[in-house]
Parts: C-alpha cells; sequence; structure tokens
C-alpha cells in the first residue's frame, strides 16, 4: 500500500540505503523536506515501510513548466526487483499530474539509470560525482 507520509518516516530508509547507514537521521534530511509543495510518499508490506520517496517543487535549467525534484527514492534490500520502486514512482508521477506539473527530475545514480529509463526519464546531462556517494547524471521525464 503507498501513502503520504512525514518526513521523518524517510530518514531511517534514506541513511540505510542511500548513505550506508553512515550518518544521523537529521543529517539525511534535504533542503525543501519541509516545504509546503514538497511531499513523501512510502510503500507498506503490511505495517512496515520498505520504500520511500520525496519530491520537491523545484524547476531545473531551461524547462519550461513546473517541475519537480526527487529526491532520496530507496528500497529496503530484501524488497528490491519487486517492482515497488516502480509502483511508488509511479504514484507519485500521476499525482503530480492532478497538480498540473510538467515534468519531474532527479540526480540518479549510475547503478538505477536502467530503473529510471523503464520508466521513461531521459539522461540529460554528463556523469558527475558526488562526494562521498558516487557518479551520477541528471534525468527527467515529461509528465504533462
Amino acid at each position: 500500500m503507498i501513502r503520504f507520509i512525514p518526513v521523518e518516516d524517510t530518514l531511517a530508509i534514506r541513511n540505510q540505503i542511500l548513505r550506508g547507514g553512515k550518518l544521523t537521521l537529521e543529517q539525511c534530511r534535504f533542503p525543501g523536506d519541509e516545504a509546503e509543495s514538497s511531499f513523501h510518499l512510502g510503500y507498506f508490506d503490511k505495517d512496515k515501510l520498505v520504500s520511500v520517496a520525496t519530491f520537491h517543487k523545484q524547476n531545473h535549467g531551461e524547462f519550461s513548466g513546473q517541475g519537480f525534484q526527487l529526491r532520496g527514492m530507496a528500497t529496503l534490500d530484501d524488497y528490491r526487483g519487486r517492482g515497488i520502486g516502480n509502483q511508488l514512482l509511479n504514484f507519485g508521477i500521476l499525482y503530480l499530474r492532478g497538480q498540473k506539473a510538467n515534468y519531474i527530475w532527479c540526480n540518479a545514480r549510475k547503478n538505477a539509470l536502467r530503473f529510471y529509463a523503464g520508466i521513461g526519464f531521459e539522461v540529460i546531462s554528463d556523469e558527475f560525482e558526488v562526494p562521498d556517494i558516487g557518479p551520477h547524471r541528471v534525468l527527467y521525464l515529461k509528465i504533462q
């Protein structure tokens, strides 16, 4: 089941999956997490939160219309490969269409490019390094 969740509920999974458990939960917050226009989604297996994604109202580059940045998308290791991330992201896309957003963009890890390509995201940047995390590319998805 997918639900809107408070940012606090995203922090443990962000830390475990995206930061290797090396940070405090407070260090896993992103600028904009508390903005009124931001929202956080969680996928639950019964009562257990197993996947999270955050969407911040944020334009990118020269793209026209209203953009949202996808951040902090992560799924617990035991739940990967089941289509959960795909369901969570597609829920976010449908919600943003209803909010009249025009596109989503993200900074994606190199090892996640195939996942995003399968949903329809396009690579729009050269590879760049995020310190202490690794190689990334900027991706874009027009949603209306």
